[in-house]
Order: C-alpha cells, then sequence, then structure tokens
C-alpha cells in the first residue's frame, strides 16, 4: 500500500519509492528511489527513463522575464518544462535580501507548490550592487541528481555551468537548457542536447493579464 504524504508533511530529502500527490495539477512527482527499477501495486515497473530534474537560476529568469516583459506563471512554467515526464525534483535558486517581506511571502509560495527552494543572501559588491552566486549549488545538485534521472533540464544562460553540464551529459544524461538567447553563453547550447528560447515559450509561461 502506498503512504499518502501531505503537501505540508512533504519530505523529499528521504529515499523512499513513494509517489506523491502532486501540488501542481497534471505533473507527476516521486522521491529518490532505491534502485533504478521501482515495484508499483498498480502498473509495470517505472525506470529511471521516466524521470525528469528541473534546475532554475531564480535570477537569470528574472531579468530574462523583464526584458520580455512578462510575469512568469511558476505554475506553468513547471509544466512546460516536464511535460507528461516524471518529475523527481524541481529547485529554485536564488538570492534573498533579509528585509525584503515580500521576497520571503513569494519563495514561500514556490516552496509550497512544487519547488525546492536554494537560497543565499545577497552580499553588496565594490560597485554597489547586491549579488549572490549559486553556481556552485547549482553544479553540485546537477551532478548529485543525474544519478537519478534521464534528463536534467537547466533553466540558465550562465556559461560557468558548462563543466558540470558536459560531465553529466557524458554520463549518459540528456541534457536540455533553457533560457534567453540574447543571455545563453554558446557553451550551452552546444553541450544541451535541446535547446529551448524562452521568447518562444514565453505565452505558455507567462501569468494571464488580471491573475
Amino acid at each position: 500500500m502506498q503512504k499518502k504524504l501531505s503537501l505540508e508533511s512533504q519530505d523529499l530529502s528521504g529515499r523512499s519509492a513513494t509517489t506523491i500527490p502532486n501540488p501542481l495539477r497534471g505533473v507527476t512527482y516521486h522521491t529518490l528511489p532505491e534502485a533504478d527499477t521501482i515495484d508499483y501495486p498498480s502498473h509495470s515497473k517505472t525506470t529511471k527513463t521516466d524521470r525528469i530534474s528541473v534546475f532554475i537560476d531564480g535570477s537569470n529568469l528574472f531579468y530574462a522575464a523583464f526584458q520580455l516583459g512578462i510575469e512568469v506563471d511558476y505554475e506553468k512554467l513547471l509544466k512546460q518544462l516536464v511535460g507528461d515526464r516524471r518529475l523527481l525534483r524541481a529547485y529554485f535558486y536564488t538570492g534573498v535580501d533579509p528585509d525584503n517581506a515580500k521576497q520571503k511571502g513569494f519563495l514561500m509560495w514556490m516552496r509550497h507548490n512544487g519547488y525546492r527552494v536554494v537560497t543565499k543572501e545577497l552580499v553588496k559588491t565594490s560597485d554597489g550592487t547586491k549579488k549572490a552566486n549559486l553556481d556552485v549549488e547549482i553544479a553540485v545538485d546537477m551532478i548529485t541528481m543525474a544519478e537519478y534521472c534521464q534528463s536534467i533540464t537547466l533553466l540558465s544562460g550562465d556559461g560557468d555551468l558548462f563543466y558540470a553540464l558536459d560531465s553529466i551529459s557524458s554520463q549518459g544524461v540528456q541534457v536540455e537548457v533553457v533560457s534567453l538567447r540574447s543571455m545563453t553563453s554558446d557553451q550551452l547550447i552546444n553541450v544541451a542536447d535541446r535547446y529551448t528560447d524562452l521568447y518562444k515559450i514565453q505565452r505558455s509561461i507567462s501569468k494571464t493579464l488580471g491573475v
């Protein structure tokens, strides 16, 4: 009998093969499997070829959305990236301002709607701007999750992530890159098995006016 977990008690850090009810309609989630195949009472064996993990560079997406003049609907975005595959994990990486109450509310919503949020406090640079570099966190998480997935989708155009993607690709994992072309490193496009320009899918991932 499968154990069902509520959204509030949902813990994706374990290695259970339990199917988790999806907080986003139309997307199927799985926790980390114990092996490459999992026995389900009502299904034939499901292999890791069905599984995908998604890694979103929040800062990169924010600036891409600004360039496109859209407001991203994160439910639509995840469905667009996953398609009919089984989502194992969806990570969202962003710098945080401890005094920004609106951002705290947004990140709480993200955590309650299918995303594992990874944050780092913003640091003021010499030119007065605030930045948070999460490249290491993204790279480590991608390499870790690649063992359990057939596909890895990175939403970022940051060329610093090329080496991690190249290593993942050499393991036989399909690499997908999604980003705005004008903000994307050629190295990422070249290493990707599939590249999608955000410009082409902007209508599918943006909020409807008035919502």
